[in-house]
């Protein structure tokens, strides 16, 4: 279970970082103005039309694919077993070694003596006091 997570979770990543290099390779509605006063280079990696149908089939493709993963691992999370927070898994831990007869260990006491008051000591100043 705990290599299936992993594996979804590297999977995750690597689809996230190709859906946004796919999502920046594209050209939006306003690049095609500029070709028309006179920037002719507009879409020639892929041919004057191929990129429009070759990117948004690959950004369809890995999104559903990130989308797949994203609820794996929603599903994988929500099937965990056990206590819900740290402090249950301790009451849980200390029944159980009481019931088997165990002494549960006490956190040691410090070594340190007790904190004693502060004493306010009087500072002079050459100021004179306040009416």
């Amino acid at each position: 279970m705990e290599n299936l997570n992993a594996f979804l979770l590297v999977a995750q990543v690597l689809l996230s970082v190709a859906l946004i290099t796919l999502v920046l390779l594209q050209h939006g509605k306003g690049a095609d103005a500029g070709a028309a006063f006179g920037s002719g280079a507009s879409a020639t990696v892929f041919g004057s039309k191929g990129s429009g149908n070759f990117l948004t089939k690959s950004t369809a493709i890995i999104a559903t694919l990130f989308f797949m993963t994203c609820m794996s691992l929603a599903y994988l999370a929500s099937k965990h077993e056990g206590p819900s927070s740290i402090m249950e898994s301790v009451v849980e831990t200390q029944t159980m070694e009481l019931e088997q007869g165990n002494t549960v260990l006490q956190p040691p006491l410090s070594d340190l003596p007790p904190a004693e008051p502060e004493k306010q000591e009087s500072v002079s100043t050459d100021l004179p006091p306040l009416k």
